[in-house]
């Protein structure tokens, strides 16, 4: 068990969604002033919800991506959300969306200073060139994420499918790092 407690924050879940259906977006720019569509220079058009702060594209396949949420709650409630707003607005959709987690970026403070150089031996699976980025790249197995670990003792932790597999991997590393005798407090 780690001296210190890692503080964890969820920054952005990507989750992506099918609706067995060709979309109209022409029909839903009409209907929503507000969203962005550019054909010319994206298929997609963007989709912005205030609650939760989300940006969803929607393609005309059916297909859509939806980036910001906090949670894998908040994601699948904005694509839902979306849906609904669609229908009420005349769209006729068939069925639910099939909503998937391709991403989840977190970042985390461990509370103490890390010796980077060592970490890099330690750790193996890693990239450490401090003269091009000041990071420790830190591919991790099990869960299967990637780790950008600085000598501050914060970290960017990205590719976790789920909530659980981040906090999962920023303990693993953690206690790794204390058992090494990696990371220095106070």
């Amino acid at each position: 068990m780690p001296r210190t407690k890692a503080i964890v924050n969820i920054e952005n879940v990507v989750a992506s969604a099918t609706m067995s259906q060709v979309i109209d977006l022409n029909s839903v720019v009409k209907a929503f002033p507000g969203v962005e569509y550019r054909p010319e220079q994206f298929p997609g058009l963007v989709f912005r919800l205030k609650k939760p702060k989300t940006a969803t594209l929607i393609f005309n396949s059916g297909k859509m991506v939806c980036t910001g949420a906090k949670s894998e709650g908040q994601a699948k409630k904005a694509v839902n959300r979306v849906v609904q707003e669609l229908k009420n607005n005349g769209m006729v959709i068939v069925g639910r969306p099939v909503i998937q987690i391709q991403n989840i970026v977190a970042s985390a403070s461990l509370g103490g200073k890390i010796d980077l150089e060592r970490a890099a031996y330690s750790l193996g699976r890693t990239m450490y060139e401090p003269e091009q980025f000041p990071g420790l790249i830190y591919r991790m197995e099990d869960p299967k994420v990637v780790i950008l670990l600085f000598a501050s003792g914060k970290l960017v932790c990205t590719g976790a499918k789920r909530e659980e597999e981040v906090y999962r991997a920023v303990n693993n590393l953690h206690e790794k790092l204390e058992t090494d005798k990696l990371i220095f407090y106070g």
